[in-house]
């Protein structure tokens, strides 16, 4: 068990980290527009409560509450709705936004000065966000099942991401399981087919105790949520360290231009709300 624990939580850490980088939404924007103001401590909290989001999601996805989803379904156009408001109001606050060309404010670090609602803005922002949801679970089932092709042993999640893929897909019709199509082309060119289910046949599920797979899933969570925490820290320091080689008016168009494009995705999030409502 110590072995699939060690392999869960350097896959969950990989895939957190990598799948963070090419992310343009709106915890991106977020945090890049409060990096490039100097508010490193914003941004850390900021990371910290949407990690938090991303934690849940990820947990829900793995350990097979899945089922839940359809109880959550309804509601997911008011969550929309909220996420629209949300996010119109915060990008509206980022428009605003206006640097002293004279004045380049100070790095703000954690210790220097309390960031009220760092934490909570990021958290919202992640968890009304329905889409994160399925998101991870396609990312953590192409993650998973590419670690167990390799051989390594996964404590049964291989079996059980697959069970809750299927289960989405009959409740949203998103049809997740095509990616299994494609990922297993991929596989059969690295491992033979026989090999490949040797394996799977070792993470099968009921050959661990039943509280083992709540752990395997936190501890997957965890490092997942972590990995994407690691290249938003990393990509705060960036924008900090290198805003005063940026000329203030680009940076006070680049703020602008955040700012509305995070009210896009807010009009967005309404427009998929209203389209959601029809399908209820």
């Amino acid at each position: 068990m110590i072995d699939s624990l060690i392999t869960m939580s350097v896959a969950g850490l990989i895939a957190g980290f990598l799948f963070s980088i090419p992310s343009a939404g709106p915890i991106s924007i977020l945090i890049i527009s409060n990096a490039l103001k100097g508010k490193l401590g914003y941004c850390i909290r900021a990371n910290m409560g949407a990690a938090v989001a991303d934690f849940i999601y990820v947990l829900i996805g793995t350990f097979g509450l899945t089922k839940l989803y359809s109880l959550y379904k309804p509601a997911i156009p008011y969550f929309l709705l909220a996420g629209m408001l949300f996010l119109l109001v915060t990008g509206y606050k980022i428009t605003r936004i206006k640097m002293d060309p004279e004045h380049l404010p100070e790095i703000n670090t954690v210790k220097k000065i309390k960031h009220r609602g760092a934490f909570y803005t990021g958290f919202m922002v992640n968890f009304l966000n329905p889409a994160l949801f399925v998101g991870w679970l396609t990312i953590s089932f192409l993650a998973i099942s590419f670690v167990a092709s390799l051989g390594f042993n996964t404590g049964g999640l291989n079996a059980v991401v697959n069970q809750n893929v299927t289960s989405i897909d009959n409740i949203t019709g998103l049809k997740i399981q095509e990616q299994k199509i494609l990922s297993n082309k991929y596989f059969d060119k690295i491992y033979n087919h026989n090999k490949r289910e040797q394996n799977f046949r070792k993470d099968d599920p009921s050959a661990y105790p039943g509280y083992f797979h709540f752990i395997i899933s936190s501890v997957y969570a965890f490092f997942l949520s972590l990995g994407s925490v690691i290249w938003f820290h990393f990509l705060s320091l960036i924008f900090t360290k290198f805003r005063k080689y940026i000329n203030l008016k680009i940076v006070n168009r680049i703020i602008f231009g955040m700012g509305v494009v995070l009210c896009i995705f807010g009009l967005y999030f309404g427009y998929i709300a209203i389209k959601t409502f029809s399908r209820i």
